[in-house]
């Protein structure tokens, strides 16, 4: 990641969209992404990605806010804007009888400066089936085929809508490494994901978005650390919750038991395992099942959704 964070590739204002009909998809939402940066929008469906991708990407006019990519309005300067970005779609739509050349050569007569069509299906692994119809590609193929073309023009902002979706192990695995490769280069890459794991390992930074707000912000690490850390064993025959340690003085913040299985939840980890393992050791007894794991984010965002959606009905009440 580039560290000139004074560079603001992208910058997103107070933006707001609102449909026919009222309803408003985006609610004042503000974020910057830096250039040479990989930025994650995340959310559950319906939470305001698309809406504010397609903002970006200069496809509709915000109903309110300000949106700014390489220092111009994507939409009313679309002129500016288009060449030096690319979009990859959820689905490309390409005419199924051509081949994934002729695809590639089609699509490069429509971009400036166009990178040699050989180049780019390369960077995607598809050189071997040039000569193979759109038709026959499977579902991961075709994927691939959308990055391709979306890297066509050698773009400074790079959209990803999805772009694992329909991959394989192997290939999604390949695209994270050409993913990071591009941001080595400079290229500045927005993507949208439903795998939290490709956002964690991909991502500098990432908003994840519920009902059109921006719930949480920051790197994966940021916004972990705001979940508690987990501590799960089994209680050793003849022992019980009351013969631990007083849980408060390891930084214990909350506990549950079923049955024999204890669970603690922390933000000290390494106090909280500690003092069990001591404990453990002095008693003389095995701690079964053992598991120690910080928070992921996947349990961020979880958290994060059920407590927006806590505010939110709590907000509706009042009202």
């Amino acid at each position: 990641m580039n560290t000139d964070e004074h560079e603001h590739v992208i910058e997103v204002t107070g933006l707001r969209r609102v449909y026919g009909g009222g309803f408003e998809a985006v609610r004042g939402i503000d974020f910057h992404v830096g250039r040479g940066e990989v930025f994650a929008l995340l959310g559950t469906n319906g939470a305001g990605k698309t809406s504010t991708v397609e903002l970006l990407e200069g496809l509709a006019r915000p109903s309110g806010g300000r949106v700014r990519v390489l220092g111009h309005d994507p939409c009313a300067d679309r002129a500016l804007v288009r060449p030096r970005t690319g979009v990859m779609l959820q689905e490309g739509g390409f005419p199924s009888e051509l081949t994934v050349a002729e695809t590639a050569r089609m699509w490069a007569g429509c971009v400036s400066g166009a990178r040699p069509v050989p180049e780019a299906l390369g960077l995607v692994g598809l050189d071997a089936r040039a000569g193979v119809r759109v038709k026959q590609l499977s579902g991961g193929e075709r994927r691939r085929l959308d990055l391709a073309l979306a890297l066509l023009g050698d773009p400074e902002v790079l959209f990803l809508d999805e772009p694992t979706t329909g991959l394989d192990a192997e290939g999604r695995r390949a695209t994270w490494d050409l993913v990071r490769a591009l941001r080595d280069t400079g290229t500045t890459v927005l993507l949208t994901t439903h795998y939290l794991e490709e956002a964690e390992g991909l991502a500098d930074r990432l908003a994840i978005l519920h009902e059109g707000r921006v719930a949480a912000a920051g790197t994966p690490a940021e916004v972990t650390a705001a979940q508690p850390s987990r501590i799960s064993f089994e209680l050793p025959e003849g022992y019980f919750v009351g013969d631990l340690p007083p849980l408060a003085a390891l930084g214990v913040s909350g506990h549950e038991v079923r049955g024999r299985v204890v669970r603690l939840r922390t933000h000290e980890l390494q106090r909280a395992a500690t003092g069990v393992l001591v404990w453990a050791e002095r008693a003389g007894v095995e701690l079964r099942a053992l598991d120690v794991r910080p928070a992921s984010l996947e349990e961020a965002f979880l958290g994060i959704a059920r407590k927006a959606s806590g505010a939110d009905r709590a907000e509706e009440r009042v009202v």
